[in-house]
């Protein structure tokens, strides 16, 4: 096969992430670390084994909600493993919730995207103020379906600000890899569960974030969204698809900027 028709090559980060076996390991430790002694409660979105959510309070009264929605290509991962990524967000008096959902094969994505709906409705309950959503990867994905129209009506008339990080925006793409043995996405779920076919809400904000040394697919899957929303994009310099998180937890970086400034 020609490598420019190779699907899963396209989509791959691992391979060409040096280190890339660590990072996982690195997530959890750094997670578990930031859980122990922090403010938080669990809060349950729906009947799931993996419906909860952790909401990490700040000192005194929250300013608004952030909901970080993980990665892992609908297939991988739960929010404990990026706990730490709330320390930004805290440290700048917000509360920061982050749920996890139910993943393929056991559900379709289309459910996923209810499924975080729900947790971004149960945690709003919580913390009075504006929210933001951001997500990683396949959480870019779902974070950038808060931001379309179609989005549950009681959620988007709180949800003031979207910021899809790496996102997988438009899922054409995706049904041509060897992942879709397991996410079993069809044209008409692909049509309705892609952010970039679907315009962004009126009176929602958004911003797309990815690593500029992430794979091309990546950049692509960014600059298509950015340009269908009519928002800004960063490409952050020296970032790769497994780091260009890493600056959620510092309350100063551009990306937190990107996130909650002006509100």
């Amino acid at each position: 096969m020609d490598w420019r028709d190779d699907w899963d090559r396209a989509y791959a980060n691992g391979a060409f992430i040096a280190g890339a076996d660590a990072f996982p390991a690195r997530w959890e430790q750094a997670a578990a670390a930031f859980r122990d002694g922090a403010r938080m409660a669990v809060l349950r979105h729906g009947p799931g084994a993996r419906e909860e959510t952790d909401l990490f309070l700040p000192e005194g009264t929250p300013r608004g909600l952030m909901v970080f929605v993980h990665g892992g290509y609908w297939l991988a991962f739960g929010r404990r493993d990026w706990s730490h990524l709330a320390a930004g967000a805290l440290a700048r008096g917000w509360a920061v919730a982050m749920p996890s959902y139910p993943l393929a094969p056991e559900v379709r994505i289309s459910a996923m995207t209810l499924s975080v709906a729900a947790a971004v409705r149960v945690a709003m309950a919580e913390v009075a103020g504006p929210v933001v959503v951001t997500g990683h990867s396949a959480g870019g994905h779902l974070s950038a379906r808060m931001g379309n129209p179609d989005c549950a009506p009681d959620v988007a008339a709180r949800v003031v600000r979207v910021v899809p990080i790496s996102p997988l925006a438009d899922l054409g793409p995706i049904m041509r890899t060897g992942m879709n043995e397991k996410l079993r996405l069809d044209a008409a779920e692909c049509a309705a569960e892609s952010p970039a076919r679907h315009g962004l809400r009126a009176g929602c904000e958004a911003h797309v974030w990815v690593g500029a040394e992430e794979r091309p697919s990546f950049l692509w899957q960014a600059r298509v969204l950015s340009e269908e929303w009519g928002c800004p994009w960063t490409a952050d310099p020296g970032r790769h698809h497994f780091d260009v998180v890493d600056p959620l937890a510092d309350p100063a970086s551009p990306l937190v900027t990107a996130l909650l400034d002006g509100l």
